[in-house]
């Protein structure tokens, strides 16, 4: 069958659901066997639902994204940079017109510049350029009392980035998207979010309270963040910046689970940078050093997920060479529940992850394996098989992979989130922006490389990325090399 004579299939197949039913439908178990069976399908059909996620959800007059949806609650400006990100990928295969896509950008990028900025605790989207990490998804402006964030800033800043570098055309449309997009990086205030001598960045800000105590150090998902702010024309973190976080995580270097790399426990951590910088065959100092780079490190973390659920220390239902992931995701809620004649600790959204710092209450999610795809192709074709055809029944929906599902779980009762399935295990029953973005990027990136060839040209990544010192690859001109094929083999 045709691929998008099957996508068509598959879409008209949606009408079965279990009890109580999910917040979108289900793909008949059919069609699900049938994409699990062509791995190029499968990544077509996964990659469209997700865009549809992105497009269907965002709020229709602001169009904010969601931080949880259904769920009736804030937006998340990191979701609104994976949103921009999938708008880019949606007009480039043409899921949507190149100029609805460029409208739908304009009016996030516009309504987000229109948004007020000031030191006051209510009335304000941010300060300094920077955001609140959620926003009234009605109004644009801090929700409750979240904390002006840095990070989420970088990966909102990310998505700017790839509209304005993709949207080229000289319509008046595209011409706004960029000019719009150029100022909302412009005023972001990186240097002021590092204060006093110290060059690394605080995690957060607080109306009267200040900045938070809490910088950013060791080894975690700040790179994009560095990246980002180093390359700034306007208000750019200090020449130093760059090595002062890499000096942090000497720690962080350790054995885990057959691999040697600089590590952390979550997946979302190697895939959020890799999202949208091309870390192929460049390297900073630190990873010259090791004779290594960012990606390779990336890949040995996915290695190192297989081989923990293969090893299962903790002895979860449904853990092995095809089925694992461990991020940050929902849960089933923070409960105590007896499992195999022990009662075990279960949490709500947590940061699971395959080290001691980390929890794992066999808790998985789709998103660590499928944002994981250019690093181990293979393996993660595998898996994404595994899970549509041992769970896609009951987790592929109309939107691609609700955010997780637990098979040791079974007490409906004391679910306080999501639902069990008789017989299946804990089903969440939301899905989570920034675990979405990881999967529609990373399955783009694999197919075409196209988010990370916008964003090689981009001035401002360049720029951060000279500062940081990286050389080597298509940083110094020599073409990167084509994304791996799913066939290719893999190697411990």
């Amino acid at each position: 069958m045709p691929a998008a004579l099957a996508t068509i299939a598959c879409a008209q197949a949606t009408s079965w659901q279990p009890w109580p039913p999910t917040p979108v439908p289900l793909i008949a178990q059919p069609c699900v066997q049938s994409l699990a069976s062509d791995p190029r399908l499968m990544y077509r059909d996964i990659e469209r639902r997700t865009f549809d996620y992105f497009w269907n959800t965002d709020d229709p007059v602001t169009g904010l994204s969601p931080d949880h949806w259904p769920s009736d609650g804030p937006s998340s400006i990191a979701a609104i940079g994976f949103a921009l990100t999938a708008d880019v990928i949606g007009a480039d295969r043409g899921y949507v017109t190149r100029h609805a896509a460029a409208e739908r950008v304009l009016k996030v990028l516009t309504f987000l510049y229109s948004r007020p900025q000031g030191a006051g605790p209510k009335g304000y989207s941010g300060y300094h350029g920077l955001f609140y990490h959620f926003l009234d998804i009605h109004t644009g402006l801090r929700y409750r009392d979240s904390e002006l964030s840095t990070i989420d800033t970088a990966l909102l800043m990310a998505g700017v980035l790839t509209a304005e570098s993709y949207f080229d055309h000289p319509t008046p449309t595209e011409t706004q998207v960029r000019t719009v997009a150029d100022q909302l990086y412009r005023r972001v205030n990186w240097g002021w979010a590092a204060p006093g001598l110290n060059p690394l960045v605080s995690m957060a800000w607080f109306p009267r309270k200040g900045f938070s105590k809490a910088r950013w150090a060791g080894y975690n998902e700040a790179s994009i963040l560095y990246i980002l702010g180093m390359g700034s024309p306007t208000y750019p973190l200090r020449n130093n910046a760059w090595s002062a976080w890499t000096a942090t995580t000497g720690g962080d270097w350790r054995q885990l689970d057959g691999q040697t790399l600089l590590a952390f426990g979550a997946q979302f951590v190697f895939q959020y940078t890799a999202v949208w910088v091309d870390l192929r065959g460049i390297a900073d100092p630190l990873m010259r050093a090791h004779g290594e780079t960012y990606f390779v490190n990336g890949r040995r973390a996915t290695l190192a997920q297989r081989q923990y659920a293969i090893d299962n220390p903790n002895g979860w239902t449904g853990y092995g060479p095809d089925i694992w992931g461990l991020t940050a995701c929902n849960g089933p809620g923070y409960v105590r529940a007896p499992y195999h004649g022990e009662m075990r600790q279960f949490y709500g959204y947590s940061a699971r992850g395959i080290t001691s710092q980390n929890t794992d209450d066999g808790t998985l999610a789709p998103t660590a394996v499928l944002g994981s795809l250019p690093f181990a192709p293979d393996y993660v074709t595998q898996a994404t098989q595994a899970l549509l055809r041992d769970y896609g029944d009951i987790i592929y929906t109309r939107y691609g992979f609700l955010d997780s599902f637990n098979p040791s779980f079974t007490h409906a009762r004391l679910a306080q989130d999501g639902y069990v399935v008789p017989g299946r295990g804990w089903i969440d029953d939301e899905f989570i922006g920034i675990d979405q973005g990881p999967i529609i990027a990373m399955i783009e990136n694999q197919r075409s490389g196209l988010i990370w060839r916008i964003m090689r040209s981009n001035p401002y990544v360049r720029a951060g990325l000279q500062r940081a010192e990286f050389t080597g690859g298509w940083f110094n001109g020599t073409p990167p090399a084509p994304p791996a094929p799913p066939a290719a083999s893999e190697h411990r």
